[in-house]
């Protein structure tokens, strides 16, 4: 009776820490992970000890499996071939070439800071080449980088989740086979992921057909399906190891994989509920690992544990991403901040400690190794990465003002067009898959959801958005998405399409700029008529010239006159209108600049850019 109340008493106290966690790093905007590692260490041995490594006896591999199970199977669920698609090509770079730089300098770091054996040291390699989605997306989700930014992280951290799992099977052969031939390891690592692949696949087609002509009931239709797709993630990873042992995490990498990228019906519920899960699994074995790390394990180390992490995070880090990234659409800065966000999250940290327990009886001091030099990698990555990562972001520049556009119609698609060639960061909400698959297919940065949600907009980054552009073909979608972005984010400029000129007050009570598509027809055609040059000039802007408008920021420009100004900008760039206080006026030579006067710029678009860059720093 005694065992099961302190049985129920370490459950009841991991979960509802790991609810905690999850509740202060909503309230405080930090990664979660990091919280989850310091609950552990305080309920350990070492702290209050209400955890203690024989709490849960011979089940706790099997504990840690499972819960690896569902974490893989998560990430490769929401392994999209579209947001590969959508990645900067240099993300290819990264989870290939980066992933081998990652393992093998890892190793190095291992095998000659630590001294120990290379087997051991490729297998912290392989499992510390994981980022993973668990440390990654609570970063992104508090720190709204460029979207460019975030899809690389985020895309790097998925698969190098899976990646990370399977090769840590490989090395974690070579570290247990008697016979250690290259033709051994590499027939034994073949039929594991042969048959982890078979099983994920032949579930996943199950579960599709079960899915797909089984009538379920109508009223718990999405409760059935998530508990089906729930229970076939485990019976991949059950079945495979039935079979062949070390198969279940390439099982349930197929499985997921699969799942992932098929028509799944009631998908929405699918991922919230196994999102919920997820968490709660993370929590669970998070903290259940921190809790057993002994601070002995981690004083062992040494300097040489000191030395890894440098290593690992200071150098071999930063030289792989500037190495992948080299030629392709991220700035310096851009580059500088992937090459400082890598921490390493549950999949080393779970499948270390799995491996460990299954090495403890044969080879103790491997055991310590192993986990002792991942943890430490964890919780030095995870803490001062993490902790740093929005000082990192504003310091490097690249948190932007972004620009929200929902509707990616011929009207939003324009838009953003226009946008992205004056270098804006624009996202593109869509809830037509058909018009955000070839929005995606030309490059744009599109996401596929409800734009009238208020969790969408806030998951887009709308309280950190410039401007929000309602360009629906429904009023009273505008009108809503307008309201959100005025009064729940407090967006500075908000401008959204009214299609019934009737329509337009309503907009304009909201303080919303209202463009009306009647009238702006009617604008353009009256231009043709009356303003012919004028029509022309202003049609074939975007191609040779330009028009902006921008607010005086710096130090350098303030306190100028306009001739002092017109001396440093580039001849074909035009001083056309001077604004101060919502005043208009035409700039005259001898007209004093200020700070937040907005200047609006005519001219040639490299010229015109220029300028801007100028008056802003």
């Amino acid at each position: 009776m005694a065992a099961t109340v302190e049985l129920i008493t370490v459950v009841v106290t991991i979960l509802g820490l790991g609810v905690a966690a999850q509740v202060i790093s909503d309230r405080f905007r930090v990664p979660s992970v990091m919280l989850l590692i310091l609950a552990g260490v305080a309920v350990g041995p070492e702290g209050l000890g209400i955890i203690t490594p024989n709490i849960f006896g011979e089940a706790l591999p099997a504990i840690v499996g499972l819960s690896v199970a569902i974490i893989v199977f998560e990430g490769a669920f929401h392994l999209h071939l579209e947001h590969l698609r959508e990645s900067p090509r240099e993300t290819l770079r990264l989870v290939t070439l980066g992933a081998v730089i990652s393992l093998a300098g890892t190793a190095i770091a291992v095998r000659y800071a630590l001294d120990a054996p290379w087997d051991v040291a490729l297998l912290v390699g392989s499992l510390l080449v994981a980022t993973g989605p668990t440390v990654i997306t609570p970063i992104t989700n508090v720190v709204p980088v460029r979207n460019r930014v975030a899809t690389t992280l985020e895309t790097e951290g998925v698969v190098n989740d899976v990646t990370a799992a399977i090769l840590s099977i490989v090395m974690f052969e070579y570290v247990l086979l008697e016979t250690r031939g290259l033709p051994t390891l590499v027939r034994e690592f073949g039929v594991r992921f042969g048959v982890g692949v078979l099983v994920g696949s032949i579930v996943a087609g199950i579960v599709w057909y079960l899915l797909h002509h089984v009538r379920l009931s109508v009223e718990n239709a999405p409760q059935n399906a998530r508990l089906i797709v729930l229970i076939a993630s485990l019976v991949m990873y059950g079945g495979a190891e039935q079979i062949a042992s070390e198969a279940g995490i390439a099982a349930v990498a197929a499985g997921g994989f699969i799942l992932g990228n098929t028509d799944l019906p009631y998908r929405d519920a699918v991922e919230r509920f196994k999102g919920d899960i997820t968490l709660l699994v993370i929590a669970f074995i998070f903290i259940t690992l921190a809790s057993l790390l002994s601070l002995g394990d981690l004083l062992a180390l040494g300097i040489g544990g000191v030395i890894v992490v440098i290593a690992v995070a200071g150098v071999i880090r930063p030289a792989l991403v500037m190495l992948c990234t080299r030629g392709g659409s991220l700035t310096l800065n851009e580059r500088l901040y992937v090459s400082a966000i890598g921490p390493r999250g549950i999949i080393p940290a779970s499948v270390a400690t799995l491996f460990a327990l299954e090495i403890q009886p044969q080879n103790p001091q491997v055991a310590t190794t192993l986990v002792g030099t991942v943890f430490l990698v964890i919780f030095v990555t995870v803490v001062f990465e993490g902790g740093l990562a929005r000082h990192l972001a504003q310091a490097l520049d690249v948190i932007p003002m972004r620009t929200i556009i929902i509707g990616g119609g011929r009207v939003g698609r324009a838009l953003a067009e226009r946008l992205e060639e004056r270098d804006e960061d624009v996202v593109i909400i869509d809830n037509d898959e058909q018009a955000v698959e070839g929005l995606r297919a030309d490059g744009f940065s599109v996401r596929h959801d409800d734009g009238a949600s208020q969790d969408v907009l806030e998951a887009v980054g709308a309280g950190n958005a410039k401007v929000v552009a309602a360009a629906t073909g429904e009023d009273d979608v505008n009108l809503l998405i307008a309201q959100l972005a005025k009064n729940t984010f407090d967006v500075e400029t908000v401008v959204a399409r009214v299609n019934q000129p009737g329509n337009v007050d309503a907009f304009e009570d909201l303080d919303v700029e209202a463009i009306s598509a009647g009238m702006s027809v009617a604008w353009s055609m009256d231009n043709v008529i009356e303003r012919p040059a004028i029509s022309r000039w202003m049609t074939e802007l975007g191609r040779t010239g330009d028009v902006q408008e921008v607010e005086v920021t710096t130090d350098t420009i303030a306190g100028k006159t306009v001739s002092e100004l017109m001396i440093d900008i580039p001849e074909d760039c035009h001083l056309a209108l001077l604004s101060r206080d919502e005043v208009n006026q035409l700039p005259h030579p001898e007209d004093t600049i200020e700070h937040g006067d907005h200047l609006t710029f005519i001219g040639r678009t490299e010229a015109v850019r220029q300028a801007i860059e100028h008056c802003t720093g």
